[in-house]
């Protein structure tokens, strides 16, 4: 069974940093993408970055400019470093991995909480 882990959440003041990582139990060679997502209270689950197995990115447009998915196969971790936060980047951020094996198998981790505050 696939386990995703976070870390790297935590309190900080608007315009500050965090660095989210998430490691797998697995080589992350063997997932076609994966990303991060995030949910805020009263929101639905939205998605904030993903990265493919071949390296392309994709951002959501509110966060373009001041996060960056990367990846590190040799630590089987991907991270979200996030820059310039903003009090409406407050959610609890979760990763995910895709795989394809016929079908389409989506994997989650617990979840990290990241809180925007003075």
């Amino acid at each position: 069974q696939v386990q995703l882990v976070e870390s790297g959440g935590g309190l900080v003041q608007p315009g500050g940093s965090l660095r989210l990582s998430c490691a797998a139990s697995e080589s992350i060679s063997s997932f076609n993408a994966m990303g991060w997502y995030r949910q805020a209270p009263g929101k639905q689950r939205e998605l904030v970055a993903h990265i493919t197995n071949s390296g392309n990115r994709n951002y959501a447009d509110s966060v373009k400019g001041r996060f960056t998915i990367s990846r590190d196969n040799a630590k089987n971790t991907v991270y979200l470093q996030m820059n310039s936060l903003k009090p409406e980047d407050t959610a609890v951020y979760y990763c995910t991995a895709v795989k394809y094996t016929g079908t389409r198998n989506n994997y989650w981790g617990q979840g990290t909480q990241v809180s925007v505050s003075s």
